[in-house]
């Protein structure tokens, strides 16, 4: 049935395509749903994967339509997905690089972030040298383990390990309390 419709679409059919889609809109629906979990978002991606699947039709070889579809779908939805992750992302560095006073019930959250801060610079001294250079660059001057690993020229994995024993370190030689 699906190869009867798919020839009759790659030879101008129109009506085949809205008889296909009709066929597997709620598969197509469901399965970016899946990845999305927000019914705008899914409806507008599943337009979107009939517009590429119409557009693919050429290069389909009948190895099993609905798990062709349904991974051109799934693909989709991921793409989608990365770039709802990204521009949040974005949007996040976007308000911390701004002027803006934090919301209300943030201030609090700020406050004893900046105390730990001020403790932790205080203490910062009894650390051994090769974790006080990635505790300070961390948690006082707030740098990535990105431009850390950049800064120090090692891998990132090597800034994570160093930050991962200095906290070891810490945990063993100051009191919890400290820092609470």
């Amino acid at each position: 049935m699906d190869d009867v419709l798919i020839e009759k679409i790659k030879s101008g059919n129109d009506h085949a395509f809205r008889v296909l889609v009709e066929k597997y809109r709620n598969t197509v629906f469901h399965t970016v749903y899946g990845v999305l979990r927000n019914e705008k978002d899914a409806e507008d991606a599943a337009q979107e994967v009939f517009i590429k699947i119409y557009t693919s039709l050429p290069q389909y070889e009948k190895q099993g339509f609905k798990t062709w579809i349904t991974r051109i779908a799934v693909n989709h939805a991921i793409d989608i997905k990365r770039k709802q992750v990204r521009r949040q992302e974005d949007q996040r560095v976007e308000y911390e690089e701004t002027d803006h006073s934090p919301p209300a019930d943030s201030v609090e959250l700020l406050v004893i972030k900046r105390e730990k801060q001020f403790l932790i610079r205080k203490r910062l001294e009894e650390m051994p040298d090769n974790y006080r250079e990635v505790v300070e660059g961390f948690y006082i001057l707030e740098k990535s383990y990105q431009e850390l690993a950049e800064e120090q020229n090692v891998q990132v994995k090597t800034i994570e390990t160093k930050l991962y024993r200095a906290r070891q370190w810490m945990k063993k030689h100051w009191k919890e309390d400290d820092f609470s």
